[in-house]
């Protein structure tokens, strides 16, 4: 059992988390990470394992964060379904290479640095919204493939359910950034599912888990925050139809910059 002042803690940071991640098609991964890194470093989990655990959870949060928030997109028409098609097969081929292989291998504070300077990078992609040539296209089926592998490679070792490559990458092949936000939260779903899985797996025999865990996975806090993001996703999801482009991408990127510096200090000093 949670106490109850943990427990409001994890309630209030999924709904934060599930409207966030419904407007900018992030998943919530890579906002639920330093959070969770902190709450189970004070719980006396140690700072390694901590970041690892962090990860895995977030990444499971997104299961049910993502299909509340796709489902508020599609109704509004902006799924890229096509899209999701052809980058899905490689995003989960990714995601498992990463979840069961890499990830086991890592060190937490290399995991927390490696967060905060893909995170960072992404960052200033979107803030200076650099426009791309206007007969740039997204690539063939066997380049969708390819940069599927990737986002699901990469998602996998922060946590993150993608957004943060996957919107700047179709952003910068002409995809709208609202159609962009809406078809990375489709995409959400397959790199949560792929990684979940994983990390359940190659955190088996892990010494050191606080109770209610499932490998890597901490259940309790699995379960309060996917229940309180699925009520605020759709609400994210809403509003991103209503914001402005330009306004859209600042908000995403001063956001991320925030996200960027706490885990790469969390990597210097862990």
């Amino acid at each position: 059992m949670l106490e109850p002042s943990l427990l409001i803690e994890l309630v209030s940071l999924g709904l934060v988390t599930g409207f966030l991640a419904g407007m900018l098609g992030i998943g919530g991964g890579m906002l639920l990470g330093p959070f969770l890194t902190a709450i189970l470093s004070a719980r006396g989990v140690p700072a390694d394992l901590a970041v690892k655990m962090a990860i895995a959870t977030s990444m499971a949060t997104i299961v049910f964060t993502s299909i509340s928030s796709v489902r508020a997109h599609h109704q509004r028409g902006g799924v890229r379904w096509d899209i999701v098609r052809r980058l899905a097969p490689g995003i989960v081929l990714g995601a498992m290479l990463a979840s069961v292989g890499v990830f086991s291998i890592l060190k937490g504070t290399a995991l927390a640095l490696f967060f905060a300077v893909f995170v960072g990078f992404s960052a200033t992609q979107m803030f200076l919204d650099k426009k791309p040539k206007p007969s740039r296209q997204m690539p063939g089926t066997a380049g969708q493939l390819g940069w599927g592998s990737g986002i699901g490679f990469l998602s996998g070792l922060v946590g993150a359910g993608g957004g943060f490559i996957s919107v700047p990458f179709m952003v910068a092949h002409n995809v709208p950034v609202i159609n962009a936000v809406a078809t990375s939260a489709a995409l959400g779903f397959p790199i949560a599912l792929a990684n979940s899985a994983g990390f359940i797996a190659s955190g088996q025999g892990v010494g050191g888990l606080p109770v209610g865990s499932l490998g890597y996975v901490w259940l309790p806090g699995l379960a309060a925050i996917a229940t309180a993001s699925v009520l605020t996703a759709p609400l994210g999801a809403k509003t991103a139809h209503r914001l402005p482009v330009a306004k859209l991408k600042k908000v995403f990127a001063v956001l991320l910059y925030g996200l960027a510096l706490y885990m790469g200090y969390k990597g210097l000093h862990g």
